[in-house]
């Protein structure tokens, strides 16, 4: 009979057992579902319904990012918002990326106000972005400025003719594909190059002064590719007020007639390439499949490399 009550009895903590281990199971997967449902977007939206103030992130290596314009497209569209705040940590990027989110951030301040808090930096393409807003709030400490335009070519002809490597081209006209990493420039080619940033910088000027309250002569002095610090900012009025996102608030509230009791309510872009090992990317690559570089989503992979790398053309940087 004892042998008989043992036997249930282990039966019991054997079934205790498996219970315990089964909900943990379960646990770990409603975990990892949310996680991914994270990933994906699926709970930016929350809050998004109500009355709030939104928050859209500019930050990282700027290129012409379809979601993230889409995204401010629709911020412009939606009744729920009645202001922005322009979250800007960015050292630049390409001059083309910088010059379609500006163009984004001013048919939004068409039909909202909207205020730019800059976190560490704002410089080159950054800065751009920050003074398509109507009011620029930064931290003493934060960098700001560093208008201007570079182009960067590699040249390794040096090195080709040490290790004995000639670079053969047949090609319509001189100063085309010019200038190359294979060979030193022809007359002319990188005049057309100066030429083409000249036309850029003196875009980028005059975009700084129609937004900023500034004359072109003044700009141009600022325009020299330095940066500046949020304080010296203020003094060269390149901003306007210092602090966080709680003075770019404050404005919003004073100048703009913005409840002061709105909430300020994340937006993130919807990317659903985003997630575990670049998403469809990743999920390819793991079932064998060949990798199109097209299925890859750059914005996950800065940490990983360097974003740099992806850029081409004019870029607004500023590269410490």
């Amino acid at each position: 009979m004892s042998l008989e009550i043992d036997a249930v009895l282990d039966r019991r903590k054997l079934r205790s057992k498996l219970t315990f281990w089964r909900l943990g199971a379960l646990i770990l997967l409603a975990i990892a579902i949310i996680a991914a449902l994270a990933a994906a977007g699926a709970f930016s939206g929350v809050g998004q319904n109500r009355a709030h103030i939104a928050r859209v992130p500019i930050t990282g290596m700027i290129t012409e990012d379809r979601a993230l314009i889409k995204m401010i497209d629709g911020i412009a569209t939606n009744d729920a918002v009645k202001g922005v705040v322009l979250s800007i940590d960015s050292p630049g990027g390409t001059t083309v990326g910088g010059e379609a989110i500006f163009e984004a951030v001013r048919r939004l301040a068409e039909k909202k106000p909207v205020a730019a808090s800059v976190g560490t930096l704002a410089a080159s393409a950054g800065y751009m972005i920050a003074s398509a807003s109507d009011h620029v709030v930064a931290r003493r400490s934060s960098i700001v400025g560093s208008i201007g335009v570079i182009f960067q070519y590699p040249q390794a002809s040096e090195l080709l003719d040490k290790i004995g490597i000639k670079i053969k081209e047949i090609k319509s006209s001189p100063l085309k594909a010019e200038p190359s990493p294979f060979h030193v420039p022809p007359p002319g080619a990188e005049q057309v190059i100066e030429e083409l940033i000249d036309d850029s910088y003196n875009w980028f000027v005059d975009l700084v002064t129609d937004r900023r309250p500034l004359t072109r002569a003044q700009v141009l002095v600022l325009a020299d590719g330095r940066v500046f610090s949020g304080d010296r900012g203020l003094k060269e009025k390149l901003v306007d007020a210092l602090g966080g996102e709680e003075v770019a608030k404050a404005w919003l509230v004073k100048e703009k007639g913005l409840d002061e009791n709105l909430k300020i309510i994340d937006w993130k872009p919807q990317r659903p390439q985003s997630g575990l090992l670049f998403g469809s990317a990743g999920l390819k690559y793991l079932s064998g499949d060949k990798i199109d570089l097209n299925d890859l989503d750059l914005n996950t992979l800065p940490g990983i490399i360097p974003r740099r790398i992806f850029l081409d053309g004019l870029l607004s940087i500023w590269q410490n």
